[in-house]
């Protein structure tokens, strides 16, 4: 599970910068629409790059399967869910929008799978 640990302080440190550059760089460039996703994938992409974590440390003895499980749908959530919100606000594009919602399903599922395997540590 180090991967899955390194995965969390890279997107941690990705996510404070979006969230950065969404407040300093496109304030004035964004209709407000459109900044808001963006800040929205910023703080769900932090949310879930802690979780990623969680899950990364809690993957031992028998909680670790649903640990991987639980990392594999956060890395898929911040890819469909936070990346899609990041295209869709810089490029208007709202095909983009079309992995939003899978992502949150992913996100949700991660959930799910991380008190799962909370039932299993010893």
């Amino acid at each position: 599970m180090k991967k899955y640990l390194f995965l969390a302080g890279v997107n941690g440190a990705i996510a404070v910068l979006a969230g950065a550059f969404a407040a300093h760089a496109l304030g004035s460039r964004l209709d407000p629409r459109m900044l808001t996703a963006f800040s929205t994938g910023a703080t769900y992409h932090l949310v879930h790059s802690l979780a990623l974590g969680i899950a990364a440390l809690a993957a031992r003895g028998a909680a670790r399967r649903r640990a991987l499980i639980a990392a594999v749908l956060f890395v898929a959530g911040i890819i469909l869910f936070c990346f899609s919100l990041y295209l869709l606000a810089l490029t208007g594009w709202v095909v983009f929008a079309f992995a939003t919602p899978v992502g949150g399903i992913a996100f949700v599922a991660g959930w799910i799978m991380l008190a799962l395997a909370g039932l299993k540590l010893e």
